[in-house]
């Protein structure tokens, strides 16, 4: 009797069951090829790679938003954040210039993608390495900053180290100037949400890098690996890309809007339009908790004064201090054109000089012997000398029109008058230039003989006073914000 499937027994009914699972070889290689595909198809970082995030005030520092923001995980190239941060420093300090041409190691030029290109023995400006390894997140590059600053990886990793302490990054441990997945390479999200804002503060002059869509790296033009995420979020102006495998899609940006400015970082990202589009909703949520006004509390400078280091091997180091003096004076070039002649007008009056030498030798020797108890000072002398007229030729030649004398002034050591600040970004040029006259009437005393400029960008009009010392931008500024006025310092780019 055969079974009926709708009044049958249980047994009837695991036959049927059975019958329609089972494995023949061509269902077999359609599973198998499923399981490939989908392996191609979905990164291994999307499984593997932990989640992290953290959504700061980048104005006062206060926490908006943190999720497994203590959590150590691999930064990937967010690790080059670091690795510009010395580089700004060693620059500021005077250990190297933006201009120094760096000769690039077998070591940097092996480095894998993402990279520049150099080629071992090369020789290339540090400007140029900067704008790589900010832009294009090349590796090579960054390796040859870290070289050129510290002499060798290990040695740079140890600054990395000392330098993320002093900033509060606790639970940061760099072995690499580059972020390449090494064993111990490991940071957070908070630690990297600081070091961004430090980037930001810290060296305003520099950090224009971020925003740039693309950038001349001396060997090529390069383009930013941030570019999507620029151009899709109003406001956003940096700061960091990174991805391996291990540390899935991460990123640390920041954006401004009005007088609000928000820092958001994430770890673990699924792909890189995933990540960007978590980062958005993170910064979205951060402008939506931020207060408009609050007076801004930067983030202090590291010291490193009396600072324990330690080494690699986990051993206590050496107590090392760092001076923030100039190392070296270099000796004051002659003014261009100039040589060691004497001036005109010295050249001019060398015979006048001559001859009263000798009128002056001839009187003495006519002068009868002095007593030698009666000292030179004591003795009259026998005749007075009249001074002569100086002539009409040497005294036109001692005032020489003001067009033909050089004035050559003292280099200031804080940038000269090439600084500025930035009072806000706004919709209209006429709304940034009714802030520019409201906010120069508000502080006159540091604003006064600046220059007011409007700068039209992609996403607003930036209003700048310009013109200012170091000194002066930086009074104005903390002027202003303690009147819970947006402000930040603008310098001279490094291009």
């Amino acid at each position: 009797m055969k079974p009926d499937r709708k009044t049958g027994g249980i047994e009837a009914e695991k036959a049927v069951i059975v019958k329609d699972r089972q494995w023949t070889p061509g269902r077999l290689g359609l599973y198998f090829i499923a399981a490939v595909w989908m392996f191609v198809v979905v990164p291994l970082s999307a499984v593997a790679a932990p989640y992290a995030a953290m959504v700061i005030d980048a104005r006062t520092g206060e926490v908006l938003h943190s999720r497994n923001a203590d959590t150590r995980l691999h930064p990937a190239s967010l690790t080059k954040m670091m690795t510009l941060y010395i580089a700004f420093e060693a620059v500021e300090r005077g250990e190297i210039s933006l201009d120094t041409m760096v000769s690039v190691s077998a070591n940097a030029a092996a480095e894998p993608p993402s990279k520049l290109g150099l080629k071992a023995g090369q020789r290339i400006k540090l400007r140029y390495l900067i704008r790589a390894a900010a832009v294009k997140s090349a590796n090579d590059a960054a390796t040859a900053i870290g070289e050129a600053i510290e002499g060798s990886e290990a040695a740079f990793a140890r600054r990395m180290n000392r330098t993320a302490k002093a900033l509060g990054m606790t639970r940061t441990t760099f072995k690499n100037m580059h972020g390449l997945t090494e064993e111990g390479h490991l940071s957070t999200a908070r630690d990297m949400t600081t070091l961004g804002r430090h980037l930001l503060y810290d060296y305003p002059q520099y950090y224009n890098l971020f925003s740039r869509r693309s950038t001349d790296a001396g060997v090529r033009e390069v383009a930013n690996t941030n570019r999507r995420l620029l151009a899709a979020y109003k406001g956003a102006d940096g700061i960091k890309t990174g991805y391996t495998r291990a540390a899935g899609f991460n990123l640390v940006a920041s954006a401004e809007r009005g007088n609000e400015r928000v820092i958001a970082t994430v770890f673990g990202g699924r792909s890189s339009a995933w990540r960007n589009a978590r980062v958005a909703e993170l910064l979205d949520m951060g402008f939506r908790r931020a207060p408009n006004q609050v007076a801004a509390r930067k983030p202090e400078k590291p010291t490193y004064t009396a600072e324990s280091g330690t080494t690699t091997s986990g051993a206590a180091g050496k107590t090392i201090r760092i001076m923030t003096a100039v190392r070296q004076s270099l000796r004051p070039k002659l003014r261009p054109g100039g040589t060691e002649e004497p001036a005109p007008v010295i050249v001019a009056m060398q015979d006048d000089i001559k001859e009263a030498l000798q009128e002056a030798q001839q009187v003495s020797t006519a002068q009868p012997d002095t007593p030698a108890n009666v000292t030179l000072a004591s003795a009259a002398p026998a005749e007075s000398i009249t001074p002569r007229i100086r002539p009409k030729t040497i005294a036109a030649q001692a005032v020489a029109p003001a067009a033909e004398q050089e004035v050559v002034t003292r280099v200031s050591t804080s940038g000269g008058r090439h600084w500025g600040i930035n009072v806000g970004r706004y919709s209209s040029q006429y709304k940034a230039e009714r802030v520019l006259l409201q906010t120069a009437l508000l502080e006159m005393d540091t604003l006064d003989g600046s220059l007011r400029k409007v700068v039209k960008r992609s996403t607003g009009f930036d209003a700048n006073f310009l013109g200012l010392t170091r000194e002066t931008a930086d009074l104005a500024c903390r002027r202003l914000q303690a009147r819970q006025v947006t402000c930040f310092m603008v310098g001279p780019p490094p291009g």
